[in-house]
């Protein structure tokens, strides 16, 4: 339970603070009345990362236990060089990662279209969600299925979710 409570937290985290800097400059320049067009791309970044969950663990059942192992083996080696890629990118662009943020919600803004904030919403937390559920799904192969293992996953998920509402609202600095 403690080892998914962390992926969840760490991936909740990673998306949550995304997403409130975004909130929070939305309100900042008084673009409230966009943040539902924010939200709704969370929510659909959220229904992907839930449905490769669902695909990775009920598709299994298709494949031969050769297949599942080449399957849990490969998704393994991916989640390890989403991690990989992830500590390197936050090495290269986290000084600047507030400004490039408020830069693509800037472009959304003026090109004025529903989708473009959509998009943002989706691409700022569809990655850690697809990441989140593969390293989840590796992780349920080595300790079973036990609701513990998933409620791990979603109390941290909660707690960073809560962390992230903070940030939007100001409340946390």
């Amino acid at each position: 339970m403690l080892a998914t409570f962390l992926i969840g937290l760490r991936e909740g985290l990673e998306a949550a603070l995304v997403v409130g800097i975004l909130a929070a400059y939305l309100a900042r320049i008084g673009r409230r009345d966009v943040l539902p067009r924010l939200w709704i791309g969370v929510g659909l970044a959220i229904v992907l990362a839930l449905g490769v969950g669902a695909v990775l663990t009920f598709g299994e059942y298709a494949l031969t236990f050769q297949g599942q192992e080449i399957l849990g083996g490969t998704l393994s080696l991916v989640a390890v060089a989403m991690v990989t890629w992830m500590i390197f990118w936050m090495q290269k662009t986290s000084r600047h990662m507030k400004k490039a943020l408020e830069g693509s919600l800037d472009r959304a803004l003026a090109s004025g279209t529903l989708w473009a904030l959509v998009l943002v919403g989706f691409v700022s937390v569809a990655r850690e969600g697809i990441e989140s559920a593969l390293l989840l799904w590796s992780m349920t192969q080595s300790f079973g299925t036990s609701p513990m293992v998933l409620l791990g996953a979603l109390a941290g998920f909660l707690i960073a979710a809560a962390v992230g509402w903070l940030l939007a609202r100001g409340c946390c600095g």
